[in-house]
């Protein structure tokens, strides 16, 4: 089967990120990453639970930490787990395109929806200049990033636009080509990212994101070389053999 339809096997929930919750460690990388301070009013999009608010608030001194969740359950929970510790932690049961995000100085945005992505891309173009962004695995669209931690990207307002898809990628990976090397080393920093440290399939996942990496490269024309290097080949190859998933034909497309 092709990637795609292996992916669309998967439960929705995990395509989407919905029931993905990042460890403690995640976001403590997150908010060092970003240097968020005491002077910072920060917000969660599609915070799933209290942990990174609880983290921004009581551990970085954040001025405000808001989360913000379309599921009632989980902003439910969340209330109950905070209740009267803070009256400068708030959670809100909202879709994020309805909310007023004008105070906001650092916001954690990561969602796969390309729509929502463009529509949340337009309202960031309008914040205060200075405003920090952090995506995780993939920047905002078109644009360059400020500062790279793979797999944690940052964007400041006013946004710097890429003048390419191969200039965004290459600023991102901080090299001149990708490499298998390189294809593998960030595809295992996003699987430890967003992966529960008991999981046992994260080599799996890893092969899968390196794959992917890489041949996006070839395809935008900035993989290292022009064949197909030999541990590249041996994956496709096993992942075709032993799991049925066909990444070849992503190369002759």
């Amino acid at each position: 089967m092709k990637v795609e339809d292996y992916l669309e096997t998967l439960p929705e929930n995990i395509l989407s990120g919905e029931d993905v919750q990042l460890t403690k460690k995640s976001f403590r990388e997150i908010f060092r990453f970003v240097e968020l301070g005491e002077n910072d009013v920060f917000y969660h999009l599609g915070c799933n639970d209290e942990t990174g608010i609880h983290i921004a608030k009581h551990e970085f001194n954040a001025k405000k930490a808001i989360g913000i969740d379309d599921n009632q359950g989980k902003i439910e929970d969340a209330e109950k787990s905070i209740k009267g510790r803070d009256d400068n932690v708030e959670f809100w049961c909202k879709d994020i395109r309805d909310v007023d995000l004008s105070d906001a100085t650092v916001i954690l945005f990561w969602f796969t929806d390309d729509k929502i992505i463009r529509e949340m891309f337009q309202r960031f173009e309008s914040l205060k200049d200075g405003t920090r962004i952090i995506t995780i695995w993939g920047p905002l669209p078109d644009c360059l990033p400020d500062k790279v931690s793979f797999p944690y990207i940052l964007n400041k307002t006013p946004f710097r636009r890429a003048e390419t898809m191969q200039e965004q990628l290459l600023t991102i990976f901080g090299v001149k080509c990708v490499d298998f090397v390189t294809a593998w080393e960030f595809a295992e920093r996003y699987t430890k990212t967003i992966g529960d440290p008991e999981i046992k399939n994260d080599r799996f996942l890893t092969i899968i994101q390196t794959l992917v990496i890489w041949i996006n490269a070839k395809k935008l024309g900035v993989a290292c070389g022009d064949e197909i290097p030999e541990s590249i080949q041996t994956y496709i190859n096993i992942m075709k053999v032993h799991f049925d998933i066909d990444f070849e034909y992503l190369l002759r497309e």
